[in-house]
């Protein structure tokens, strides 16, 4: 087992080594360039779609509003790696890794702005009659059927990254934080899974609809109370605030000395880790988040990507953000531990005895609407590859799945869920340089109008 492990690792480190890294940030600067850096200059004009879609939109075609699409995709992306991954990134990197975690979300949100630009553009309805999209969609309706082998095989590692990163892992997370975080009442693991299970079961299986009006409710909440937290602590120690930005700009550029518990990075180890984990953490060239936004109930698919485009600014620019400069500005960065441990030791820095139970709170909610959005990107995996009737034996399975990864070793399935990840990143990239002439077309005629 532990050879099995060791060679799914040197695959995962291959996968995510710099040709993809390369390839993700560099999709995301073409179309950055491409679009002649239209996310970013309408980043006020997408806040205001998503207020005007929630409300004029009700009667276009589509499942749910743009509001909730976005909210759904959301709750899939922000999760243990907003809390865990940023920590991990930092400790690797050092403080300048939150620098190229930022410059990488600035470029993806031109991929999560075609992704969705091209789900709502190339969308069908089901046997169902429900609107269902994504890669796998605009691979196959997109460019043509000499490429729909390609689209299948976004939708099988999909299916698969669901069970990993989206399901099991999340699950084992929480029940792990919900244990430590208290340990006189040392709750079982098998009782936190059956728990998740059940609320998990309510939620799925009222499919896209209900899974949206969850997410539009749960996924403002969570993150509000996370980010007061963060801020409330940050005011607390806004001294701290001009040395912990200086120190993230200039440890971009020069890397970071050794210090305290902290082995150094170099400048390389700091871009390599931004801009791992804060794809990890946005999603963005990805392709999951389109899979939700194709069922958004819209007029325009130039529409949808706007208000796509937000997600990834809200994860990465605003609640990443949040962990890494309690983190830096705390100085727990270089105490020598990692993960979700280094996150709960600066929050609880900053707010003692109540800080921690904020990264808890925060890694459950986020790990828990994780798994409630992947569900729904699993579901259309599995569905464009055996049809609608496989879509409540998913469910089924999927709601196990929480149960079980929950009380399992998952050392096999954390490095197996990197590399589907990866696996699923490359078609929908090529299908993204490959449509972008058509991305660039649709949104030229948009804003000439």
């Amino acid at each position: 087992m532990e050879q099995l492990n060791a060679w799914l690792a040197t695959i995962e480190s291959f996968l995510w080594g710099p040709p993809l890294l390369i390839l993700l940030l560099g999709t995301g600067a073409y179309l950055s360039i491409g679009l002649k850096f239209m996310p970013i200059r309408c980043l006020g004009q997408g806040f205001r779609m998503l207020m005007q879609g929630t409300r004029h939109d009700q009667k276009a075609e589509g499942e749910i509003t743009p509001f909730q699409a976005l909210m759904t995709a959301l709750a899939a992306t922000i999760g243990t790696g907003n809390i865990a991954g940023v920590a991990t990134a930092i400790f690797i990197g050092g403080p300048g890794a939150v620098f190229w975690m930022w410059i990488t979300a600035l470029v993806g949100m031109a991929s999560k702005y075609a992704e969705a630009v091209l789900a709502v553009k190339y969308r069908e309805k089901d046997a169902r009659g429900v609107y269902v999209g994504g890669p796998m969609y605009y691979i196959k309706n997109g460019l043509g059927k000499n490429w729909a082998w390609l689209g299948t095989v976004f939708a099988l590692f999909g299916a698969i990254a669901a069970f990993g990163i989206g399901n099991t892992v999340q699950s084992n997370s929480v029940a792990r934080a919900i244990a430590a975080v208290e340990p006189s009442l040392a709750v079982p693991y098998w009782v936190t899974g059956l728990v998740m299970a059940t609320l998990l079961f309510v939620v799925i299986i009222g499919g896209i609809r209900r899974i949206a009006r969850v997410a539009e409710k749960l996924v403002p909440l969570m993150a509000m109370v996370y980010i007061l937290g963060a801020l409330l602590i940050l005011g607390l120690n806004f001294e701290q605030l001009p040395a912990g930005f200086a120190r993230i700009f200039s440890d971009a550029f020069t890397g970071t000395a050794a210090v305290g518990g902290f082995a150094g990075a170099g400048v390389m180890m700091a871009i390599q880790l931004g801009v791992a984990r804060g794809l990890f953490s946005n999603e963005a060239g990805l392709g999951s988040a389109p899979i939700a936004h194709a069922a958004a109930r819209t007029t325009d698919p130039v529409h949808q990507g706007m208000v796509a485009m937000l997600g990834t600014f809200i994860d990465t620019i605003i609640v990443c953000s949040m962990t890494a400069l309690v983190i830096v500005t705390s100085g727990a960065w270089d105490s020598g531990v990692t993960g979700a441990e280094l996150t709960t030791q600066a929050f609880n820095e900053g707010l003692a005895g109540v800080g921690g139970y904020i990264v808890v709170f925060g890694l459950v909610v986020f790990a828990f609407t994780t798994i409630i959005g992947w569900g729904y990107y699993g579901e259309r995996c599995v569905e464009y590859l055996f049809g609608v009737r496989a879509i409540t034996p998913f469910r089924y399975l999927w709601v196990a799945a929480v149960f079980w990864g929950a009380v399992a070793d998952l050392n096999l399935i954390w490095t197996s869920a990197g590399i589907t990840m990866a696996l699923m990143a490359i078609p929908n990239l090529l299908a993204l340089i490959l449509l972008s002439p058509i991305v660039f077309k649709l949104t030229r005629e948009y804003l000439a109008k």
